[in-house]
């Protein structure tokens, strides 16, 4: 299974660049975040030619969230398992050919005295209450996403430069060991320890060509799971031409048992 994670920051703005690249990489499982859009606009019909199931979770022009798969599809779930619906449209969940696979868009947190940074920290403890209750650490698992939270220094590009900021604060960082403890690996960086290895980057001030970013997407799998992966990698060049997203997608590939 070739499983890819991409925050497309408009999926209307950019849908010919999505499919150009699912069709050069052919991804099994592709999760997206930031689609911005309605279930009613959503591509079904476009994806299903390609030879795509799809599940999309969307409200409107925020967030939006989508799992498509080449592999089969089941049980989907909008929104969180466990505890209260969010009230917007950041999680989706399914059966993608024997393995449970949530696309997450995790909360910005906007700044440290913000009640959008406690509503983040509430979100990723819900995540995992979320992932608890529809499995358990022995299953195949990939949570996979925008998780705005860059889980070491070696994550940003000038950890100095962002020190009193969201996305690399102690609790945030804390929240997500947390659920990597429940029986989740950063798969990536378990394959890739070398720092300077991004997937997001802004489109001010020439971010991008200056290597001023930070890798906050994220491919968290279970232990059955780290075991099959074979690789992975970032797609930088989904970053570059006109009009990219601000994010790289990610890939990992995981063998058959």
């Amino acid at each position: 299974m070739l499983l890819a994670t991409w925050n497309v920051n408009s999926l209307k703005a950019r849908l010919v660049r999505v499919q150009g690249w699912i069709e050069d990489v052919q991804p099994d499982v592709l999760c997206m975040q930031e689609t911005k859009m309605t279930d009613s606009a959503f591509p079904t019909l476009t994806f299903t030619e390609m030879g795509y199931d799809s599940a999309h979770f969307g409200h409107g022009q925020w967030n939006g969230v989508a799992i498509l798969s080449k592999i089969g599809m089941s049980d989907v779930v909008s929104n969180f398992s466990a505890g209260e619906p969010d009230a917007e449209a950041r999680i989706v969940t399914a059966n993608c050919g024997g393995c449970l696979v949530s696309s997450v868009y995790v909360p910005n947190g906007r700044a440290l005295d913000h009640d959008h940074y406690q509503y983040k920290l509430r979100w990723m403890k819900q995540l995992k209450s979320h992932v608890n209750t529809l499995s358990k650490p022995s299953d195949d698992i990939v949570i996979a996403g925008d998780f705005n939270i860059a889980p070491a220094d070696a994550d940003v590009w000038d950890p100095a430069a962002l020190v009193g900021s969201t996305h690399v604060s102690e609790l945030e960082r804390s929240a997500l060991k947390d659920l990597c403890q429940w029986g989740l690996k950063d798969v990536f960086r378990d394959q890739h320890p070398e720092p300077k290895l991004y997937s997001w980057w802004d489109y001010r001030n020439g971010s991008f060509h200056r290597g001023h970013g930070m890798r906050i997407d994220l491919a968290l799998v279970s232990e059955s799971v780290a075991k099959r992966t074979s690789w992975s990698a970032i797609d930088r060049n989904a970053r570059k031409g006109e009009a990219p997203s601000d994010h790289a997608p990610v890939l990992v590939r995981v063998d058959e048992k």
